[in-house]
């Protein structure tokens, strides 16, 4: 099994870095569905009850998306230096060629607010490679979401204030 490793989003946001991790990392689960609804349908717990290391959330897609599902499982978070460290487990977004994806969340204070950087790790079946479709298409979904977040943050300015 090989391991190839894809930087999904390297931002610069004007919001917060606090405010961006209590929305994307901590209370993502009532905060995305909100939020972008046409994206993400609703987060349920599987294991755990609250954002913990070791939960496990199922994330519903829209009936209307291609895809159903995915799980995450928190294996890291230290909120003090806002970093999030999860693995998706399971879901039928994933290509044929991954096994799981192993995604690192880190929220940096700057002066022009954070600087969000997520990095994967995609753990790939045997000796294939990663598509260069899949790495677009992961990345586009990833950014219309922080977007989104970051927007309504921007025009709610108390939320997670």
């Amino acid at each position: 099994m090989g391991v190839f490793t894809y930087t999904l989003a390297d931002i610069t946001s004007p919001v917060a870095a606090p405010r961006l991790f209590q929305a994307l990392a901590i209370d993502n689960h009532n905060f995305i569905p909100k939020v972008v609804p046409h994206l993400v349908k609703s987060v349920e717990f599987v294991e755990g009850d609250s954002t913990t290391v070791g939960c496990v959330k199922q994330i519903n897609l829209p009936d209307e998306a291609p895809f159903k599902y995915v799980k995450n499982r928190v294996d890291e978070i230290d909120a003090g230096n806002l970093y999030l460290k999860y693995t998706c487990i399971e879901g039928d977004v994933f290509p044929e060629t991954v096994e799981y994806v192993v995604y690192e969340d880190k929220y940096e204070p700057s002066e022009a607010g954070t600087r969000c950087k997520m990095v994967a790790h995609y753990h790939l079946k045997g000796d294939n490679v990663m598509k260069d479709d899949d790495l677009v298409k992961a990345k586009e979904g990833i950014q219309k979401i922080f977007k989104a977040v970051e927007d309504h943050l921007i025009a709610n300015p108390r939320v997670y204030a």
